[in-house]
């Protein structure tokens, strides 16, 4: 607790850190400005001066979210390597745009006698001016300084203070105190302990039954799944008996009835052969070859031989005559 000339003091400091925060900085001239736009090649020095034209480019002006606000430094000169990086980059720029119009392609040179004219081609003319119009305007914001931080929340003192002075043996003794608490916990530590013995006992014989349920249903889903698989071999070994005896009766039908064919036909066709062999035989199927060759081939000869012998005598007794 403080005393209370300390409390006086703290309220003092933040009664005086209350006001509200003000600043504003001396008015100052501005630097002198061309009337128009300068050419390329003096441009560079333009940029070392400080333009306020625009307050979007003013890097004083704090721009988006506040919170996370980086602290700027005290001193408002500019930093020498920023302004050495500025010129660089502001340098290859100038020479890239000098590169671009020196690759872009150019009107040829016009011929001797003539001249080119600059001609408008758009739909509506618009007119030309060399001079650019332009108007000036200017202002100035102050200097920016950072917020200082806002001091702690101290509340108005309330109460008076009041102290006292307690003495050697007056409050109690902790060897005597502490001894009912350091039973109290040693036992309560103990029974802890020994619950939770018990309980990872438990937890052990749970963990046995559930391993011995677990091996004996192993086992009896190994014995069912044998049971099925051997009734499911005696299904099979049973369809497939069955195959086989139809098979077997069906053979049997058709070599039954193959037989009763061989045999009606045996006996349909026991008095047919002799009948139609001897037809064959009167119609001329069955015959001497001899006596065949004899009745096709010589007697034919003979014939012709015997009307040419005739028509020879004829002839000659007739050209005898």
């Amino acid at each position: 607790m403080l005393p209370a000339s300390d409390s006086q003091a703290a309220a003092a400091a933040a009664a005086v850190t209350a006001v509200p925060y003000s600043y504003c900085s001396r008015p100052r001239a501005l630097p002198a400005r061309p009337k128009y736009r300068e050419p390329p090649d003096a441009a560079e020095p333009a940029k070392e001066r400080v333009r306020y034209a625009n307050l979007m480019y003013d890097r004083r002006v704090v721009r988006g979210n506040t919170y996370a606000l980086r602290a700027m430094p005290a001193s408002t000169q500019p930093d020498p390597l920023e302004i050495q990086k500025q010129r660089e980059a502001w340098k290859k720029a100038l020479a890239r745009k000098c590169a671009k119009e020196q690759l872009q392609l150019r009107t040829p040179e016009p011929v001797e006698g003539r001249e080119h004219v600059h001609v408008q081609t758009e739909l509506y003319l618009e007119e030309i001016s060399d001079r650019i119009i332009e108007i000036d305007t200017e202002c100035q914001t102050d200097a920016f300084l950072d917020r200082p931080p806002t001091p702690f929340f101290i509340p108005a003192k309330t109460g008076k203070d009041v102290a006292t002075q307690i003495e050697e043996g007056e409050l109690f003794d902790f060897d005597v105190e502490v001894k009912p608490i350091l039973e109290v916990l040693i036992g309560k530590t103990v029974e802890q302990a020994l619950l939770e013995v018990m309980e990872e006992e438990e937890l052990a014989q749970l963990w046995a039954r559930q391993r011995a349920y677990a091996e004996l249903r192993n086992a009896e889903l190994a014995e069912v799944q044998r049971l099925e698989e051997q009734d499911r071999r005696y299904r099979e070994e049973k369809q497939r008996r069955k195959l086989q005896h139809k098979q077997m009766l069906q053979k049997q039908k058709e070599t039954t009835e193959k037989i009763a064919a061989r045999a009606f036909a045996q006996r349909y066709l026991a008095d047919l052969i002799p009948s139609v062999f001897n037809n064959l035989h009167e119609s001329g199927f069955f015959y001497d070859p001899i006596e065949r060759d004899i009745e096709t081939e010589f007697l034919p000869w003979l014939m012709t031989e015997v009307e040419e012998t005739l028509e020879r005598k004829v002839l000659g007794r007739t050209m005898l005559d």
